[in-house]
């Protein structure tokens, strides 16, 4: 199982850059479909109607297995693709793009836009919410409460995520354990403990740290 570390698009937003005089707004939203990036580029098109373009670029799939563009009336190459490959730069998984563009009057010629559109999509993804989801196995440990203090410390020092902690006559700890030092982690306690700790393993899920929370998919 690959437990690479994948960046996803969690929650969209919006960005919004002026390049001589023309206004580009940029979209972002979180998709795992043709289907569900089509439906979001549909709702912005329609919000901005009255715009001359709306361009966009998606990508869904763990390996990018779903790539498509768009530069809606743009000349060929210089909005749908440099967009895309802002996405696929970012290592961004699961993410629609829209750069919606108000003409202001002056041209920007073929490089300019492609400039505009890419630093418009960029604006667009700083002001979005991208997570780092990783695949991890729930993991509880059991102690008496002389052994808790020293759990706690490998798990800081391992940097390992804490669900819940709860205290009756003995200490339960739940964590997240990345797959790949599910071992390590256990040793650490195993030895720390004096082979006193007890574990009670879940199966593989994929999961992120969201501000402090731990969320699983």
């Amino acid at each position: 199982m690959d437990s690479t570390p994948r960046k996803t698009l969690y929650q969209g937003g919006t960005g919004e850059i002026i390049e001589k005089k023309s206004r580009f707004i940029a979209t972002t939203g979180s998709i795992t479909t043709e289907e569900e990036a089509f439906a979001f580029i549909h709702k912005i098109k329609k919000q901005y109607w009255d715009a001359r373009h709306n361009c966009y670029a998606f990508v869904a799939g763990k390996s990018h297995s779903l790539q498509r563009f768009s530069d809606d009336g743009e000349p060929g190459g210089t909005a749908g693709r440099p967009m895309l490959d802002v996405l696929l730069k970012e290592g961004v998984h699961d993410a629609v793009v829209v750069v919606t563009r108000y003409f202001g009057g002056v041209l920007l010629g073929t490089g300019g836009l492609v400039r505009a559109y890419q630093k418009a999509t960029q604006e667009g993804l700083r002001n979005s919410l991208i997570i780092e989801r990783r695949q991890g196995v729930p993991l509880q440990i059991g102690t008496d409460y002389n052994g808790i203090g020293k759990i706690q410390y490998i798990l800081a020092q391992k940097q390992v995520p804490t669900i819940n902690t709860s205290y009756t006559d003995r200490v339960l700890a739940e964590v997240m354990a990345p797959v790949e030092r599910l071992a390590e982690i256990q040793d650490a306690v195993t030895e720390a403990t004096n082979g006193t700790a007890q574990f009670q393993v879940g199966g593989t899920v994929e999961f992120a740290e969201i501000d402090g929370e731990i969320k699983i998919f």
